[in-house]
């Protein structure tokens, strides 16, 4: 599968966006297949923060755990996962733009196990599209917040 990469341009703030991807609360508000979130850390915000994020995909739920490995107020935020014999490494950058940002994310899957090196390339067009619902879900809640 490699690297996937979706970005939007959002009528809304960039410390708007970025409070929305980079925390797992308002990012949960914002993506209505998120049904469950546990923090495993003391922190809840910025690096070292860890939580189980549980998603519906279909009529299954998925759990994954997550750790904040890069933390830059209000532009970048790193969100790195080790699931399924494959690390999954998504950054998303937000910039101001002339109405408003542009959210990018990019999303790196680097299968370590012979069950992902085979799974995980068969698997892009359903992450891809997944990814594009989020980032659509995201962009409909900022800008709804921004009005």
């Amino acid at each position: 599968m490699g690297e996937t990469r979706v970005s939007r341009s959002i009528a809304a703030p960039v410390h708007t966006v970025f409070e929305v991807v980079a925390h797992i609360d308002r990012f949960r508000e914002a993506i209505p297949h998120i049904v469950d979130v546990a923090y495993l850390s003391d922190e809840t915000r910025g690096v070292g923060t860890r939580f189980r994020e549980t998603r519906l995909m279909g009529k299954r739920r998925a759990t994954t755990e997550l750790e904040c490995t890069e933390y830059e107020p209000p532009n970048r935020v790193r969100m790195v996962s080790d699931a399924g014999g494959a690390v999954w490494d998504t950054v998303f950058t937000v910039t101001e733009e002339d109405e408003g940002c542009r959210l990018e994310m990019v999303m790196d899957a680097r299968p370590h196990s012979l069950f992902a090196k085979i799974t995980v390339p068969l698997f892009g067009r359903m992450v891809t599209k997944a990814v594009e619902a989020d980032m659509d879900a995201v962009k409909a809640h900022c800008e709804a917040a921004a009005d």
